[in-house]
């Protein structure tokens, strides 16, 4: 595989697609593949089973989040009302 120090992950795309879409998808790939703080038992392993699904590695806790983060902006707006 090429260099891809500049581009990142997106860089497996060579020169296709276009610069600000490869630039908004790196922004995305990087939010979808780093590691959350799990809200069961607090460890930061929670990763991205699959579109919208979060899963705990330490503790196994599964559950239903957003597509690219495990909290979307609407549910912390729903987390602040019912508190």
């Amino acid at each position: 595989m090429g260099r891809t120090k500049k581009v990142k992950s997106a860089g497996r795309f060579g020169a296709r697609y276009g610069l600000r879409i490869r630039r908004a998808w790196v922004e995305i790939d990087v939010l979808q593949r780093q590691k959350y703080v799990c809200r069961k038992c607090g460890k930061k392993a929670v990763k991205r089973v699959g579109s919208g699904i979060w899963e705990c590695k330490h503790c196994g806790y599964k559950f239903a989040g957003g597509c690219y983060v495990p909290s979307t902006p609407s549910a912390k707006i729903v987390e602040k009302a019912t508190q």
